[in-house]
């Protein structure tokens, strides 16, 4: 008997709808949910967490037992420290350190070192070690906010599953603007079945901190993100992605985090303006990440 192995469980997530937070849409719209949190390692980083360690693998451009480097807001790291566990790789991550507890002990859980800047040097400061770090020759930094194995995962895999579980009728795709890299491959393979489908991408309101979600400085602007591919951008207050998060859990039984929480704030803010519809929108992982916070309630 053939038995799967733990990577063979990535992707394939579900897509499931909106229930009750839907009421007062309009009868011909419907808004979907991908629940990214069932990946194994917990998020929707598990698809290019696979993608460039093994993109880099067949390159020749890192070999088993090699140290990787990689500057994360947490589940992107959290992704890598499983990839390297699975496949054999040393891994060192970067990332402010007024991130939740859950994701660092679940780096470290992973057999992960972790390295912490103070949350004034935030990702920017992180992503600077990183590359200093690798130009001292002390590990490869595998850099998804440039490395183009990021969207490509989500074009080979996120995009076509949302496009088969939709049958070709998905109309609109909302996902929040962090590395950018679900968005930029999604927008690619939609857009390539169906150019009329419009991708919306959410970053934070002024003043807002949401862990998954950035507005960058333009020296800090994912290399990867193509302004061209996103048809409309909805600013997200931290209070609204918050409050939505929680509602979700109560009103849902969808349990996730504050990126995904302005997802749904974001979908149903397109999905008042529509009189027919069928919206996706990414769950990126799951609210048990985010217990040690003060995102729900003790």
């Amino acid at each position: 008997m053939h038995y799967p192995t733990i990577e063979s469980t990535l992707g394939n997530t579900p897509l499931v709808r909106l229930q009750r937070l839907n009421k007062g849409l309009a009868a011909g719209v419907t808004v979907l949910c991908k629940l990214e949190g069932n990946n194994p390692a917990g998020s929707v980083k598990d698809r290019p967490a696979f993608f460039m360690i093994q993109g880099a693998m067949q390159r020749g451009e890192i070999a088993l037992g090699d140290r990787l480097i990689e500057a994360t807001s947490g589940n992107t790291g959290i992704a890598l420290a499983m990839v390297g566990a699975i496949l054999g790789f040393r891994m060192t991550l970067i990332m402010p350190d007024n991130l939740s507890d859950e994701r660092k002990r679940a780096m470290t859980a992973y057999g992960a070192e972790l390295i912490l800047v103070s949350e004034t040097e935030g990702m920017e400061g992180a992503r600077d070690l990183a590359l200093a770090m690798q130009a001292r020759g002390e590990g490869r930094v595998l850099n998804q906010f440039a490395n183009p194995d990021c969207p490509r995962a989500h074009y080979e895999t996120t995009g076509p599953e949302i496009w088969k579980d939709t049958g070709g009728q998905v109309t609109h795709f909302v996902s929040a603007m962090g590395t950018t890299g679900t968005i930029m491959g999604v927008s690619r393979y939609l857009k390539e079945q169906n150019p009329q489908v419009t991708i919306v991408g959410l970053q934070p309101s002024e003043g807002s901190r949401i862990a998954g979600i950035r507005r960058w400085p333009l020296a800090y602007r994912p290399e990867i993100f193509e302004p061209d591919r996103v048809d409309l951008t909805l600013d997200i207050d931290q209070a609204d992605a918050e409050l939505m998060a929680r509602t979700l859990a109560v009103q849902e039984g969808i349990f996730c985090g504050v990126s995904a929480g302005g997802a749904v704030f974001g979908a149903l803010q397109v999905a008042q303006t529509l009189t027919q519809g069928t919206i996706v929108c990414i769950i990126c992982d799951r609210g048990d990440r985010y217990l040690s916070t003060d995102l729900f309630p003790r």
